[in-house]
Order: C-alpha cells, then sequence, then structure tokens
C-alpha cells in the first residue's frame, strides 16, 4: 500500500538526504520548507482527496515550529500522525514533543537503517489508525437514526424522540414489547450522543442469573468469592467514557435494584468485596417490555428507581402498528438473506405481501426476521409468493369452528367462543378431518387457499391431509400454492 509522507524541514540539504534515503519505500513524497507551509500542504491534500498519511517535522524552524505544528494538528478531528527531528543534543524537544502526541522522534544526523524503521513502524500505526476511523464511521453508519428502516408515523416520532434524548446525559428507558428494535435504539442513541466514541456495554439481565449478576455488574476484588484470584472489572467500569446498556430490568432482583438505585443516582458503586466507592463515569440507557408502573404497584420493582431510569421514556412501536414498514423491512432482510446464501433477490409478490402486512406479528421484527429467513431457504422459484407464518409466537387458536356455523371465505374465525361443546361431547378428530375437507372442497383443491380457510399454514394443512388420507384428489400436484 503506497502512503503519501509529507517532509516538512527548513534546511533543502536534509529534505534531499530524507528523499534519498527513502527512494526505496513505496511512498510518496511531499515538501514543506516551515511548519506553516506544512499546515497549507496538508489542508490541500486533504481538500485534494489525498491526504498525508504521516509527517516527519523537524522542530526548529521559522515562522511556526515543529512544536507549534504538532499542537496545531493534534487539535485537529483526523490529524496524520507526526514523527519529530530534532538535534542529538536537545532531547527536552522531544520529550515535549512526545508529551504533545508526537509517535516517535529521530536525531540529527540520521542513521538510514533506524530511519526505515521508525517510519515503517509510523505507518502501521497510521494503517490502524484509519482502520479504526473506517470501522467507528461503518458503526455510526449503521446504527445512526438514518439507518432505522421505515417510513410510518408511529417510527417517525420515536426516531425524532431518540434523536433528541440523544443530546442528553440523563437516563433513557426504552419501552416496548420483545422485538421491537430497542438495542438498535440505544446503539443509535449512544452513537449519536458526545460518548459516542466511547464503549458501548449491553448488559441482558434477564439471560444472566441473579447470583452472577452483581460481580458482572460492578465487579469483584480478588478473593470475594472462591475461584476469584485476581480483582475483576465488572461492565460498569468496562463503560467507562461511554454507555451502559441494562436491558430488561424489570428482572432484576429486589436487593441489586438498591444497588443499581445508588449508581444511577450517585454514578458510585462498591465492587464485591471492595471496601471504598468506585465512580462511574457512564451514561445509563435501560430496556424493558414490561409494565414498571404495574411491577411497582405489585411490589416486585422499587418506585424509587422507576423514577430514576424513566427520566427520558421512549415507547417503541410493535410492528403491526407500522403500516407497510413491514414491506421495506422484509425487502432488506430477504436482500441479506439471499446475499448471504449466494442467491439472486427474491421479490415478494403480491399474495406473499399481503400476508405479510395482515400479520400481527406478535414477535415483532424478530419473528418477520426468523419468518422470512425460512422462506428464502425453502424457496425453490425465483420469487416468494406464499409465506408460512406457522411460527411459536404466531400459531393460531386449535379450537375448531361448530360444524353448522357458517364460515367467512375472506378470514377464518380466531375466537375461541365461536364453538359450544355439546353436552354429550364430540369426537375432535371426526369434525377437524370434515373441517380440512370441506375446506379443500370449497378451495376448489386449492390447498393455499384451504389452509387460509382453516388459520393454517400449508405445512400444517399438508400433515392435516396426510393424517386424515385425504390427499388423495385428482387435484393433488397441481395446486399452483404448492
Amino acid at each position: 500500500m503506497t502512503h503519501r509522507l509529507l517532509i516538512v524541514e527548513d534546511e533543502p540539504n536534509y529534505r534531499t538526504v530524507l528523499r534519498l534515503m527513502l527512494a526505496d519505500l513505496d511512498v510518496i513524497i511531499e515538501e514543506a520548507a516551515d511548519g506553516a507551509a506544512g499546515l497549507q500542504k496538508i489542508t490541500a491534500l486533504e481538500d485534494a482527496g489525498t491526504p498525508v498519511d504521516l509527517v516527519i517535522s523537524d522542530v526548529n524552524m521559522p515562522n511556526v515550529s515543529g512544536l507549534e505544528l504538532l499542537r496545531t494538528l493534534q487539535a485537529r478531528r483526523h490529524a496524520p500522525p507526526v514523527v519529530i527531528v530534532t538535534a542529538y543534543a536537545n532531547v527536552d524537544d522531544a520529550v515535549a514533543a512526545m508529551q504533545l502526541g508526537a509517535i516517535d522522534y529521530l536525531t540529527k544526523p540520521f542513521d538510514e537503517a533506524r530511519l526505515k524503521l521508525t517510519l515503517q513502524r509510523a505507518l502501521v500505526v497510521t494503517d490502524l489508525l484509519q482502520e479504526n476511523q473506517r470501522l467507528h464511521s461503518d458503526v455510526r453508519s449503521r446504527y445512526d437514526f438514518q439507518a432505522i428502516l421505515g417510513s410510518s408515523p408511529a417510527l417517525s416520532q420515536a426516531l425524532t424522540t431518540a434523536a433528541k434524548l440523544s443530546g442528553s446525559e440523563a437516563p433513557v428507558l426504552l419501552q416496548g414489547e420483545s422485538g421491537t428494535g430497542k438495542e438498535l435504539f440505544a446503539r443509535a442513541i449512544h452513537i449519536n450522543s458526545k460518548r459516542g466514541r466511547g464503549p458501548f456495554i449491553a448488559v441482558n439481565c434477564a439471560a444472566i442469573p441473579d447470583a452472577l449478576l452483581e460481580v458482572e455488574l460492578f465487579g469483584a476484588e480478588a478473593g470475594a468469592y472462591t475461584g476469584a484470584t485476581k480483582r475483576r472489572r465488572g461492565r460498569v467500569e468496562l463503560a467507562r467514557g461511554g454507555t451502559l446498556f441494562l436491558d430488561e430490568i424489570g428482572d432484576l432482583p429486589l436487593p441489586l435494584q438498591a444497588k443499581l438505585l445508588r449508581l444511577v443516582q450517585e454514578k458510585t458503586f462498591q465492587l464485591l468485596g471492595g471496601e471504598k466507592d468506585e465512580k462511574a463515569d457512564v451514561r445509563f440507557v435501560f430496556a424493558t417490555h414490561r409494565d414498571l408502573g404495574q411491577m411497582v404497584r405489585a411490589g416486585t420493582f422499587r418506585e424509587d428507581l422507576r423514577f430514576r431510569v424513566a427520566v427520558l421514556p421512549l415507547v417503541l412501536p410493535p410492528l403491526r402498528e407500522r403500516g407497510d414498514d413491514v414491506l421495506s423491512l422484509a425487502n432488506t432482510v430477504i436482500a441479506r438473506v439471499c446475499e448471504s446464501m449466494g442467491k439472486k433477490p427474491l421479490p415478494l409478490l403480491p399474495r406473499a405481501q399481503s400476508a405479510l402486512v395482515r400479520h400481527r406479528w406478535p414477535g415483532n421484527i424478530r419473528e418477520l426476521n426468523n419468518v422470512l429467513e425460512r422462506a428464502v431457504i425453502m424457496c425453490d422459484g425465483t420469487a416468494l409468493d406464499d409465506i408460512d407464518l406457522d411460527l411459536p409466537t404466531s400459531v393460531p387458536p386449535t379450537e375448531a369452528p361448530t360444524p353448522t356455523a357458517p364460515m367467512s371465505s375472506s378470514s377464518p374465525s380466531s375466537t375461541s367462543s365461536s364453538f359450544v361443546l355439546p353436552e354429550g361431547g364430540i369426537m375432535l378428530e371426526a369434525v377437524e378431518r370434515d373441517l380440512v375437507r370441506q375446506a379443500l372442497e370449497r378451495a376448489a383443491g386449492n390447498k393455499s387457499q384451504a389452509a387460509r380457510l382453516l388459520g393454517l399454514t400449508r405445512a400444517t394443512l399438508r400433515y392435516r391431509l396426510d393424517k386424515y388420507d385425504l390427499d388423495r384428489s385428482p387435484e393433488k400436484g397441481t395446486d399452483s400454492g404448492d
């Protein structure tokens, strides 16, 4: 990889010596006669889209010295690393330069081997810094508010509110059903806050046993428990300078709620087995799918903690309230799954689109991901026509409607009160067999339509057809929905 190197040196002879020594390296060399010219050159190259990767600067120069140049560059957001050149006897300048942020220094007269080794090491640092900036940019674009797909009024309002909350240091409480994207919003709030370059540490309080959760959060001193041979850092300490995201705080046990209250209120905590208070430098974002007010009334959540965690509350809308957002999300998921499988993108045909929009999505975006990943895997054609929605979260009621009750041709009954068990009882399998037969006849043998009449998926209907030996009709194998 070719790098661009700027030599800032007021003595032309030294610039020539440096250029000759570096002739066999894969670098493009630029020159400047003093610090002021160096700054102008750096700015011009950045504007031209060819930024400087490394600066070699002398210390003593007219107009703007090397230390002043270094100080000015360090104030920039994306400054190139600087190697300082100093006279052999002036070690104080080298020390001052390192304190200002120089990554190394060279002494005059130059040793060619030392020069090349220093520059090679410096360019490795440059590559790492650039990669870090690229990764941060990728993360920022991935978790920016604009990256959260959807244009429904409910989502737009949530995004507008979240953008306002990101500018505050007050605790945020994200509320909503499971699968509505609470962690995605938490990351976006973090990335867009002044702590966005700090760590984002997430803890799922429901996924860690109560006995271990305190240590996970606060850490422990050596000897605090059996097997603790050294000090253990907790998530609060790991999140220093960034954001601590506590998901499912409704699952916190009451004793730990008291310690969390102190952490949020006073920004202090103690390690397990510790005796001194530690300062917490974190911003808090909390999330729960539970009704904390109801939990307070039931005595399972502290009221004072509820007030502290919900300074800035935000309710995320469920997918069923986001209208056609489900289709834009669906197309994104399908494209991602197809790419991972090496398939061409599969368009959603009208029947599949209609099924996705009508579905209630009790599992929200998580359920949508599961449904579409399965659909792409099972699809043998060039488009998604019918979508199988038979997930544990969305299985329709199993109660069979009364044989004498009329069935709607547009949508199956979904209420358990539509069938009254006769006093003499029934043979459930006989009723079910008869209903499957009726649905198949009414749908003229179209199994997809018959499945919709019964509130079943095609896979579930196939199982019942085989179970009751009903799939021997002449239409078998001609159903366009199979």
